[in-house]
């Protein structure tokens, strides 16, 4: 009989990669070929995301997209919009099956006739439900992977929906962690993420407690020790959790780089304070200030929100100011959008689109104006670049240690390899760009 072909789109995180990644490897240990998305396939699965605002316009085009290629596949969603809004899912010509936080894992069970239905089943639990873990790691890429360390989240901020969508804090067993690392480590993949929903939170609910079996310094610890990889780099961690001991743990550690990405929100403590965020700016302040201290070559990156409910014009420049003066790298900008069933939907002091926009805009040049400073600080200086595979108009592009972006003329011999190299120019799309000898040594 002809295997059956299976295809994957990822809409969001690298939380999602990571267990996109997971759900392919169960098909194709039930005898599934994988092809790409862009491929005809007799069932497509979309692992859908609840952050982005167009979140169900982006779920659509992909559907489409999928129907184009095969107008008879089988389309399957899973994630956090689809435990969200599983009948709205259902609902979009084309979809044959929707699964929530705890089905989704075990999707193949659910695919017994791949035969088109007029309306999308829905298997979906009650959030409450999702108390159970599920390890994940990504190994698409040949140059790094997305390891899951971590699920669900116990915080309340008032904008988020990613507790409804995921469930309660629990953890992977660190033995498992380990092992997937080793795992990760075997197959010549010279960087490792960890992900996670809230992952300085890493230990509670492991084994199923609720208190914290592990910690998460405990955790950087142990993986450092693992043989056979190269990097080990923390997504984004809460500044509450990012405690001092994990940072100079960083700074003398094996592997891991001296990169952090750390959610900031607001630099108003108004703003903070609507949004139930766990600190004040002050604690951000603290956080930035130690590891500078400790690795002032470190990259920071900062999350941001604009347009908060009842972020006055006031809020917006103590927000904006207070990261002009603060030493970080760059910044991620998210536009606050109003979500279905949280605190923050129903405040009053809404800002309005035009001016949410404005403040978008400026903070997305402050960031420009904070990368590129933050590279010219580095020129002149050698750090390690892991080269990826993609041919980008003549040039193999990486990044270094501390996340400086690096390009050079295109050499294949060059991909999935570690080289230390000199700093030396940035180029006009702001990358930093090296010549051939400007390569030192391999690492």
């Amino acid at each position: 009989m002809e295997r059956k072909k299976v295809a994957f789109y990822t809409l969001g995180c690298k939380l999602n990669f990571s267990e996109t990644s997971t759900i392919a490897r169960n098909f194709t240990d039930e005898g599934f070929d994988r092809v790409d998305f862009e491929d005809v396939a007799d069932i497509y699965v979309i692992n859908t995301c609840s952050v982005t605002e167009n979140a169900d316009k982006q779920f659509k085009q992909v559907v489409r997209k999928a129907m184009k290629l095969n107008q008879k596949a089988f389309v399957a969603a899973v994630g956090c919009y689809a435990q969200l809004k599983p009948e709205e899912l259902a609902a979009v010509d084309g979809v044959d099956l929707v699964l929530g936080a705890t089905e989704k894992f075990k999707i193949t069970d659910y695919i017994n006739d791949l035969s088109k239905n007029d309306m999308g089943e829905v298997h979906s639990c009650e959030i409450s439900e999702a108390d159970f873990y599920v390890g994940s790691y990504s190994i698409g890429d040949r140059t790094r992977a997305f390891l899951k360390v971590q699920d669900g989240c116990d915080y309340k901020c008032t904008y988020c929906t990613i507790p409804l969508a995921r469930g309660i804090s629990r953890s992977d067993a660190l033995e498992n962690v380990l092992q997937n690392a080793r795992e990760i480590s075997q197959q010549n993949i010279k960087e490792i993420v960890l992900t996670g929903v809230n992952i300085g939170d890493y230990g509670k609910g492991e084994f199923g407690n609720k208190k914290h079996e592990h910690t998460f310094l405990e955790l950087v610890q142990e993986l450092d020790k693992v043989e056979g990889i190269d990097r080990l780099r923390i997504s984004s961690i809460e500044p509450n959790l990012l405690k001092n001991e994990t940072i100079e743990f960083v700074a003398r550690s094996r592997t891991f780089v001296p990169h952090f990405h750390i959610p900031l929100q607001s630099g108003s403590n108004d703003v903070l304070k609507r949004m139930k965020r766990r600190y004040l700016r002050e604690v951000y302040t603290e956080r930035v200030a130690k590891i500078r201290e400790v690795m002032p070559h470190a990259c920071i990156g900062v999350d941001v929100i604009v347009g908060f409910p009842g972020e006055t014009a006031q809020h917006f420049l103590e927000t904006y100011n207070f990261l002009n003066e603060l030493d970080i790298s760059y910044l991620h900008v998210f536009t606050y959008s109003a979500r279905d069933n949280t605190e923050a939907a129903l405040m009053d002091g809404v800002v309005p689109a035009n001016v949410r926009a404005k403040r978008s805009k400026m903070l997305r040049g402050l960031s420009v104006k904070k990368r590129r400073a933050f590279y010219e600080s580095q020129l002149g200086s050698i750090r390690t670049v892991l080269f990826e595979s993609e041919n980008r108009e003549g040039y193999i592009h990486g990044f270094t240690d501390n996340y400086v972006r690096v390009k050079m003329p295109w050499n294949p011999e060059l991909v999935n390899t570690l080289h230390d190299v000199v700093l030396t120019r940035i180029d006009e799309d702001g990358s930093v760009r090296i010549e051939f000898s400007e390569v030192l040594e391999s690492v």
